[in-house]
């Protein structure tokens, strides 16, 4: 089961790097007379499945790294390890800002401190973390993540909407609210996809047998589903909040997202078990799954380090010749290759990195007779 389980969840990540690139390359590369058309509005859309898809699967990691520490050195050690990696992963976005500032000179000094995706999520993380460790029991933990999720969702419009906000330093008004450029994720309502992703990791963790995982993501499948159909028909109802943007901030499109997350989730979880089980046209199934399964997966175990390069490659000096000179044709085009060239990229930062491993050092076998 472990095996299945991080296989699904690597084409997961893989699917949002790839959601990711295109993007970043749509923004970066596309004419303007270009982006009032249909396709590039729907393209948009797609693309924006790709920040709610990681901060929703790291909530899912956070749940199953602190199941599998627990089981080794207790309930706090796995607290302490989750809040030390998101830590570590919101250092890592002030990091980012200063390699783009040495990379792209020119910048203000203060976009150091700008709030982008690895803040709020290593800020979520801690935050899960301690949820995680507020209760013992499976049911426990979903119940404290949920709502977590789901008062993030709801204070959303009225934080930022809040004079009250304005009394804060302003350093922390840009985790709260957006800020112009100093702002491309705030706190409300992004952090609510982790705390999501880390009640659902919590429930995958604690299917034990097979027989049990598979009713456990049926019922994920059609909350999934349920979600869906609550956004939609939120949507069409008059808004409650006094300021609400349907795009950034509507717990209505939150719902929506959330909700396909999940149903694509458990098809990639589907697709997986399909393919493993022996009924007719399994072998069919998996000659056709194991022609992307380990691009996908390996995209997927490298999203940081792509996150890490891509982004001054797409927006950086390096592509400057095109940037917004592109056609829509042009930068599918692009997408694909650039893709292509960041699998590249990881297929050769394993080769460095396994050229560079130590090498098992050969036991002498005893002379014989």
């Amino acid at each position: 089961m472990e095996n299945r389980r991080l296989g699904y969840i690597d084409w997961a990540r893989g699917l949002a790097v790839l959601l990711m690139i295109e993007a970043h390359t749509l923004d970066a590369w596309t004419r303007f007379d270009a982006r009032g058309t249909i396709a590039f509005r729907d393209a948009t859309v797609v693309g924006g499945f790709a920040a709610p898809l990681f901060l929703w699967l790291a909530g899912v990691g956070v749940a199953l790294a602190a199941a599998r520490t627990v089981e080794r050195r207790g309930s706090r050690a796995a607290v302490n390890a989750v809040c030390r990696r998101g830590l570590q992963i919101f250092v890592l976005g002030l990091l980012f800002r200063f390699q783009a500032l040495v990379l792209t000179p020119g910048g203000a000094l203060v976009s150091l401190f700008r709030v982008d995706i690895l803040n709020v999520m290593g800020l979520a993380m801690v935050g899960a973390g301690l949820l995680w460790g507020a209760a013992s029991s499976v049911r426990g933990r979903v119940g404290w993540l949920s709502v977590a999720a789901t008062a993030v969702t709801l204070a959303a419009p009225i934080v930022r909407a809040s004079q009250a906000v304005d009394s804060l330093p302003i350093w922390l008004q840009w985790y709260v609210r957006p800020f112009g450029d100093m702002t491309t994720f705030t706190l409300f309502p992004w952090a609510a996809f982790l705390f999501a992703g880390s009640a659902t990791g919590v429930l995958v963790a604690g299917s034990a047998g097979q027989r049990i995982e598979r009713r456990v993501h049926g019922a994920l499948a059609a909350s999934g589903a349920a979600l869906v159909g609550l956004g939609f028909y939120a949507a069409s109802r008059p808004v409650l909040y006094h300021a609400s943007s349907f795009w950034t901030s509507s717990p209505a499109w939150f719902a929506i997202r959330l909700g396909i997350l999940m149903l694509a989730f458990e098809a990639l979880y589907g697709l997986e078990t399909a393919a493993a089980g022996r009924a007719r046209g399994a072998d069919m199934l998996r000659g056709l799954v194991s022609a992307w399964r380990m691009p996908m997966a390996r995209l997927g175990q490298a999203s940081l380090f792509i996150y890490w390069i891509h982004v001054e490659l797409v927006y950086g000096y390096a592509s400057w010749f095109w940037r917004h000179r592109l056609p829509l044709w042009g930068t599918a085009i692009a997408f694909l290759a650039f893709s292509a060239l960041m699998y590249a990229a990881v297929v050769l930062r394993d080769e460095v990195a396994s050229r560079r491993r130590p090498r098992p050092r050969a036991v002498a076998q005893p002379a014989t007779a």
